[in-house]
């Protein structure tokens, strides 16, 4: 690991080895932790005035995640810089190592751990209200659809989708599944806006989708193959396993 130490803004200084072709990798990769903003719009059913509540709560999410994630790469990089980054297999807990403040890593991985911990509630709780919505649409089992009465809460589908997430996170290496969930939500993202592309014929409106659209797909295709080859299989299967019901429902 090179020299670390004090905090110097010469490591910021990251350059591009990896050329452009790098960078949207690099974009790509990481756009699975931007993709929790997008979980509120599920919450239509269950907050106050969605029309307005929604709206402003999507473009504040992400304001402050950008803020948040940006400050914790300055300061890591500055401490580290891009090379001894790249090596740590803890990040957080180097850096605050390397800058003398060695007592502090069990704070910082508490605080990891409870960051962890708040990202898994906020994927439980969108991916349980896309469960019921495709339970309702009968894509998946109807007993899914189910509301708790008292509670008002998808209690069947939020219970399905922490079992699933306590298998996989026992079992499976989630660095490995980081690329194709990040293929997944952009091919997901690509999908809105192609959709909002349909909402309103005139060019200006279309403008925004269509950019959003072809940088969805940039993306999904800068990331490494491997992630390209399972997401694009298990999205295929899935379209397959779609028009196979459709037709034996004619």
């Amino acid at each position: 690991m090179p020299d670390v130490g004090e905090a110097d803004a010469g490591r910021l200084d990251i350059g591009l080895s990896g050329g452009v072709g790098g960078v949207f990798q690099a974009a790509g990769l990481l756009f699975f932790a931007f993709a929790g903003y997008a979980r509120i719009a599920t919450l239509g059913e269950e907050v106050r005035d969605p029309a307005r509540t929604i709206p402003r709560a999507i473009p504040l999410a992400l304001g402050i995640a950008l803020v948040v994630y940006a400050a914790v790469a300055v300061a890591v990089l500055s401490v580290l810089g891009p090379m001894g980054l790249g090596d740590a297999t803890a990040p957080l807990a180097d850096a605050v190592r390397a800058a003398g403040f060695g007592e502090l890593v069990p704070v910082v991985r508490v605080g990891a751990a409870v960051a962890a911990l708040g990202s898994l509630l906020a994927l439980i709780l969108g991916v349980s209200r896309t469960t019921l919505a495709m339970a309702r649409d009968r894509h998946l089992p109807g007993a899914l659809a189910a509301v708790h009465p008292r509670f008002r809460v998808p209690h069947r589908a939020e219970l399905a989708v922490g079992a699933v997430v306590a298998v996989l996170a026992a079992t499976v290496d989630v660095r490995g599944a980081i690329g194709f969930s990040s293929f997944g939500v952009l091919a997901y993202y690509a999908v809105a806006n192609a959709s909002a592309w349909t909402l309103d014929s005139r060019p200006a409106a279309r403008a925004l989708p269509a950019l959003g659209l072809a940088g969805c797909l940039v993306l999904a295709f800068s990331l490494p193959w491997v992630s390209v080859t399972a997401g694009a299989g298990v999205l295929v299967a899935g379209a397959a396993a779609y028009g196979v019901r459709r037709w034996a429902g004619r």
